[in-house]
């Protein structure tokens, strides 16, 4: 699913995470416990189980679940999308109840949860065993120490969709470098200054996508040691092309998934889209009037060499600890994203697999959408997902760093000014912040 600027999470509630967090690393982690058997057991015994979701396919997935499985019955709850969610989850946790069995989040937002011990440990039920049926990226997005904290729904490796028509008017090519992708962005805004390579306001999940795509690891965590470096060199190569796009005014300020957004995606003021291979559907949908002028390319590198991607949103599904029937939880889950019953509803809503042999199934790779000219845009998107498995982790209290990147580095673009200014100001902030809830924070 696409992943916004996320604003508006409570200090409280982000609070309180960082606290248990603290508690979770010094007392080495929760037990994984169950087994594989359990699972069986408890789906043929069945019951009753909350689901927190607001993926569009999660009715008509639940539904199939449901025919296969009748003694069990899955209540789905849409709390908000994102950090609407989250801080609702985080009440639950500081009430000790009312937390669902099975929960939706963004890969960012994981690695907050799991250290604070909100979440199961799926190992013992014999999870560890599905790394190979999922892309490598989104497998380490769920695992943390050798503990399994879910099942990857979706991936967002990243790819370049451009407007051909746009490009084919003004000579345009299909840019390979960074370099090429600026000289572009000139000759298209000199060309018709309405127009601009891409719009981008400022947005935390672009900007870490970016860095981890130059190879930046600006965030590290080992128990309640965190280091922040967004001075490192992936983050100051990333940098050095971006602050000529936002320091020339080669990017357009329109706000991302605003109606003006997606008109000007439609008449060709906005050329381009850096993003998560989740889009085409939001293109097809919301962008109705530019079908046939849409394509899809590998995302620019440094070099101009072997393509190098990153992920750029994307969810999985959790088993919360607060369960109290967590073998029933977790057969849920399993069957939700590993099943090809359910997976194939959820490809059918427009969501990108995560799994394997949907990834490499010959229908998905041969689809030819009239949206994109007949082009086989999965084959793109596929060849993107085997170069996105970097290194880079997250913060674990993300989740608030994402809510004060407007408040820094989105500043930068405000005012036209240095990202590494933006980013230093970020870094203090979440040193500070950091420190403040008990962490031992290095800023580098």
């Amino acid at each position: 699913m696409h992943k916004r600027l996320r604003r508006g999470l409570s200090a409280l509630a982000i609070g309180v995470t960082a606290t248990i967090a603290l508690a979770a690393c010094a007392s080495g982690g929760s037990s994984a416990g169950g087994s594989a058997d359990d699972i069986d057991k408890a789906l043929k015994e069945g019951g009753t189980l909350t689901y927190w979701s607001w993926t569009p396919s999660a009715k008509a997935q639940v539904a199939a679940f449901e025919d296969q499985y009748p003694k069990v019955k899955v209540k789905i709850v849409n709390a908000g999308t994102g950090a609407d969610q989250y801080t609702k989850l985080q009440n639950t946790i500081k009430a000790g109840s009312g937390a669902p069995d099975v929960a939706q989040v963004e890969y960012y937002a994981l690695p907050q949860f799991a250290l604070s011990e909100s979440l199961l440990d799926l190992s013992g039920y014999g999870f560890d065993s599905l790394e190979k049926d999922f892309a490598t990226s989104t497998w380490n997005s769920v695992t943390i120490d050798d503990k399994v904290y879910g099942l990857p729904q979706d991936s967002g490796p990243m790819a370049l969709f451009y407007n051909k028509k746009v490009f084919d008017e003004h000579g345009i090519e299909v840019p390979r470098t960074w370099d090429e992708y600026v000289t572009a962005a000139k000759k298209l805004h000199e060309a018709d200054p309405d127009a601009y390579i891409a719009a981008d306001s400022g947005d935390a999940g672009f900007t870490t996508s970016m860095i981890a795509q130059a190879g930046g690891t600006p965030f590290t965590t080992e128990g309640d040691k965190v280091t922040i470096d967004l001075q490192d060199e992936g983050s100051k190569k990333w940098t050095s092309t971006w602050d000529e796009l936002v320091e020339q005014g080669l990017l357009s300020k329109t706000v991302g998934w605003s109606d003006d957004w997606y008109k000007q995606l439609g008449n060709g003021q906005i050329a381009t889209l850096i993003t998560g291979a989740w889009m085409p559907g939001n293109l097809e949908a919301s962008v109705a009037d530019a079908s046939g002028d849409w394509r899809v390319a590998p995302m620019p590198t440094y070099d101009g060499g072997a393509a190098q991607t990153a992920n750029n949103g994307g969810s999985a599904q959790v088993v919360m600890e607060q369960s109290k029937n967590k073998a029933l939880a977790a057969g849920f889950l399993k069957w939700l994203n590993s099943s090809k019953e359910s997976t194939k509803v959820f490809m059918e809503s427009g969501g990108f697999p995560s799994t394997t042999a949907d990834l490499e199934s010959s229908a998905f790779l041969q689809e030819k959408p009239e949206y994109f000219g007949g082009q086989q845009i999965n084959e793109v998107l596929v060849d993107a997902s085997k170069s996105s498995d970097n290194d880079f982790t997250y913060l674990p209290y993300q989740v608030y760093a994402n809510s004060v990147y407007a408040d820094t580095v989105g500043q930068a673009y405000e005012n036209g000014t240095s990202l590494d200014a933006g980013l230093e100001a970020w870094q203090k902030a979440l040193v500070k912040y950091g420190e403040d809830q008990g962490f031992t924070v290095t800023s580098k």
